[in-house]
């Protein structure tokens, strides 16, 4: 229970806020409420007579939903420019310009007035109907006025006009803050032939002032001038004097700048001998550690290199007579044992040519033909290798008949061969009877003739 009693207190205090926020209704700093309706007039404190409206200005008030109106009126200042042709008393037309700040009185009997007579309307009609008012006033201030009055003292043009504006402003509701005559002109030039004179007499005084100054400026250049000339004497005979010091001090030097440099000269001679000795002594260190200690350390490797190739020298020619002798001795072995494999040789040899004499002896008696071509079989290869050895000069050989040519060839160094078969049988048996008769050996035919 205790909680259901809880959340109605909660929405009962929501819903009088909700009623509280639609009700009440606050007035800004620069505006007024206007509540009609129900209820809703002014009192007596406020204003002298009884309304038919509510003003609230600065504070809240409520207002009945559905029974009462409310409207918000601005009271925030307000500019309008104003542009008014009109004719002055002399009736020369001008063309004015001002601006015009104003806004609705801060009494509550403005407020009220500028409620019946500007609520509802835009800024745009507000404006227009100020325009026209300050326009009626300013060309009935103006009417009365002379140009040079307006142009001289513009304060009490505005202040004629603001003072002529006075009760209409305030039927309206109005206030003036500020008015201000920007520009007067006019289409005859009036205004402008009006400074000539003025204009005219600032501009001869503006040339006597500046003749004044010429003159002035003249006399001071004139002035000026000679105290230069008077400088440049003065300044003319100073530089003489000075030249004759300085030509007295340019013959001194000239005397003295030979010695000078001839002094120069002699401490340069000093500086470039010490700088010689400098140099030689240089060059001595130099020459001692780039030539003389390489050349003690190259001749020292060269004596330790001859030493070692002495040595080697030596141990090689006892090596070499070691090894003559040793191959000596092997050599007379070796000798030694080939005469004896030499004579058994010979004697091998020997026996085995005199079986062979024998045999061939025995051949011969027998079948001289069959010796005589195996010794030819056998030396054929050297008699062929014999007879093509004599083309070998023959640098270049033309063969006729091509293939057959080549062939014929051929068979004519084979065929020598066959003769020399028949020269060698020949000799044969010329050997058997050659004990009884001297034979005579007749040329065997050429065949390859």
């Amino acid at each position: 229970m205790l909680w259901t009693y809880l959340a109605i207190a909660a929405i009962a205090v929501v819903v009088l806020l909700i009623l509280f926020r639609m009700v009440w209704r606050v007035a800004e700093p620069n505006e007024a409420l206007i509540i009609s309706g129900l209820g809703a007039h002014s009192s007596q404190e406020q204003v002298n007579e009884t309304l038919g409206f509510k003003i609230v200005v600065g504070r809240g008030t409520a207002v009945l939903p559905g029974f009462q109106t409310v409207r918000r009126l601005p009271l925030d200042i307000r500019a309008t420019p104003l542009t008014v042709t009109c004719v002055s008393s002399q009736g020369i037309p001008l063309h004015i310009k001002g601006v015009t700040a104003y806004k609705v009185g801060d009494d509550y009997g403005s407020i009220a007035n500028a409620a019946r007579r500007f609520l509802e309307q835009s800024d745009e009609q507000v404006m227009g109907t100020i325009h026209e008012l300050f326009a009626g006033h300013l060309r009935a201030i103006v009417g009365s006025t002379t140009v040079e009055e307006m142009l001289h003292d513009r304060e009490t043009l505005t202040t004629n006009i603001r003072g002529s504006l006075a009760g209409d402003m305030e039927k309206l509701g109005l206030v003036v803050d500020s008015l201000q005559i920007q520009e007067i002109d006019d289409e005859s030039g009036y205004i402008k032939n009006l400074g000539r004179p003025q204009a005219a007499a600032v501009e001869a005084a503006a040339r006597i002032a500046q003749a004044e100054r010429d003159r002035e400026a003249t006399e001071r250049e004139q002035a000026a001038a000679a105290q230069k000339a008077a400088a440049v004497r003065q300044s003319s005979i100073a530089q003489a004097g000075y030249q004759a010091e300085v030509d007295q001090a340019k013959s001194k030097a000239s005397q003295s700048g030979p010695l000078a440099e001839a002094l120069a000269r002699q401490e340069v001679v000093v500086a470039e001998t010490e700088t010689a000795k400098l140099n030689a002594s240089l060059a001595e260190k130099q020459l001692e550690s780039s030539v003389l200690k390489p050349a003690d350390a190259e001749a020292y490797r060269q004596r330790t290199l001859a030493s070692a190739a002495r040595d080697a020298q030596i141990a090689a020619a006892e090596a070499n007579a070691r090894e003559v002798q040793l191959r000596g001795e092997a050599e007379a072995k070796a000798t030694e044992l080939t005469g004896k494999a030499e004579a058994s040789a010979v004697q091998a040899k020997a026996m085995a040519e005199a079986a062979g004499i024998k045999a061939r002896a025995e051949a011969l008696a027998t079948n001289t033909e069959a010796v005589v071509a195996q010794q030819l079989a056998e030396a054929y290869p050297e008699i062929v290798t014999a007879a093509a050895s004599s083309f070998e000069k023959v640098g270049n050989m033309v063969v006729l008949n091509g293939a057959q040519g080549i062939e014929d060839t051929l068979v004519k160094t084979i065929t020598m061969g066959g003769s020399g078969f028949a020269l060698a049988k020949q000799l044969i048996d010329s050997l058997a009877t050659k004990k009884d008769e001297k034979p005579t050996l007749e040329p065997v035919p050429d065949e390859s003739a």
